[in-house]
């Protein structure tokens, strides 16, 4: 038997449960993985507390939880020649990802990259298929002047940093004790709250030329009174609302592999940081959502399997 994690009904983190189920075999072009960590997103808790979100990812009840995952794989189905027993794997796995093992189509993993540890592997999938689709679909080039909500954060703490080495000046909002993190990355941290547009006028005197938001309507409302164009806004913290607006909603959807493997790989030379804020056994997955939906992370959290 296997531990899993999933939820019978819809709400917050006290609906998630571990429970037992049989330890899955590897069909024809499947691979199993043994799962060491899985990253949280703050898609998963969305999904499990609300059914309209459910019904847009196709989830029924009972459903399992998470998405990014990394483990090394267990077995291999027929006609699997990519992978062997053993290699360190990372990846998503739709609303299964926190178990002890799940089952992937061969062709959507990938390999860790050597000096990566498992449990930064195990945080890539989502943030960083949907920070460089960003980036790459919102055209930061060169002497742009970029505004990065939650820019410490798993998704906004990538984009920063790729902003930043194509040469656009950043400006991040964050809470105060980031700050300094974020200077050390080449960013000009802001405050939340009340004199952020005068703010932001300060640090950006000649204007702001994109707006990427990774927090919600507090950056859209500060975007459109600095009167940036809508197409020139990103969220993917207000989608529904962002596509009212006119503003994009770029995101994982258009990501690319060759796109994900590079970041790994830049992670794993260090040339990009992604910290990991905090770490908790999957018997505590309530309290990691729990410190995750309270915001303020540095960074990812992630579960630790074995």
């Amino acid at each position: 038997m296997a531990r899993r994690v999933q939820f019978a009904q819809f709400g917050g983190p006290e609906v998630l449960e571990v429970v037992e189920q049989e330890v899955p075999d590897a069909g024809p072009g499947e691979v199993r993985v043994r799962v060491h960590a899985a990253g949280l997103n703050p898609v998963d808790w969305k999904i499990a507390a609300d059914p309209q979100n459910a019904s847009r990812f196709n989830v029924t009840l009972p459903a399992g939880n998470g998405n990014d995952f990394a483990g090394v794989v267990d077995r291999v189905g027929d006609g699997v020649s990519q992978w062997k027993v053993g290699d360190p794997v990372f990846g998503g796995a739709r609303m299964h990802a926190q178990a002890d093992y799940i089952l992937a189509r061969a062709e959507t993993l990938n390999s860790v990259p050597d000096g990566m540890p498992i449990e930064q592997a195990a945080c890539l999938d989502i943030a960083g298929r949907t920070a460089t689709a960003i980036v790459r679909r919102m055209d930061v080039a060169d002497g742009d002047t970029v505004l990065v909500s939650a820019a410490a954060g798993g998704v906004g703490l990538l984009v920063s940093q790729l902003c930043v080495r194509l040469g656009a000046t950043v400006i991040g909002t964050a809470s105060t004790g980031n700050h300094d993190f974020l200077r050390d990355l080449g960013v000009l941290p802001l405050a939340y709250g009340d004199g952020l547009i005068e703010r932001i006028r300060d640090a950006a005197p000649h204007g702001v030329d994109i707006v990427l938001d990774h927090a919600g309507r507090e950056t859209l409302d500060t975007a459109e009174a600095l009167g940036i164009p809508a197409d020139r806004i990103n969220t993917i913290a207000e989608k529904p609302y962002g596509a009212t607006r006119g503003f994009n909603t770029f995101g994982r959807a258009e990501s690319t592999t060759d796109e994900l493997r590079a970041l790994a790989a830049r992670i794993a030379e260090g040339a990009i940081v992604l910290p990991i804020a905090a770490r908790y056994p999957i018997e505590q997955v309530r309290d990691a959502y729990e410190r995750q939906i309270a915001g303020h992370v540095r960074g990812k959290i992630v579960l630790t399997l074995s």
